[in-house]
């Protein structure tokens, strides 16, 4: 199952996605962190699901220059291929 998170606030050039990257490999999580058009940064993850409440709180907390409003979480229908690490795009 394939889970998305998409991160709004002030999430981009502040490290955003370097720090989602660090924290999903050390929870075994695979996926990618990618900057969007609309200043989001979109967050896709497979792995173990109880690590994802941990994962969301790290989302909704963000790096010392971010400042998240909201995050909002949704399950991909389909499984999407993640391959076998976590990028930063």
């Amino acid at each position: 199952m394939t889970t998305r998170f998409e991160v709004f606030g002030m999430v981009q050039g502040v490290g955003f996605r370097w720090f989602v990257a660090r924290h999903a490999r050390s929870l075994g999580l695979t996926g990618y962190a990618r900057n969007l058009p609309n200043g989001s940064v979109e967050v896709m993850v497979d792995g173990p699901e109880e690590a994802l409440p941990a994962l969301e709180r790290l989302l909704r907390a963000g790096p010392a220059n971010a400042q998240v409003d909201r995050v909002e979480r949704s399950v991909e229908p389909a499984a999407i291929p993640m391959g076998k690490r976590f990028d930063v795009m």
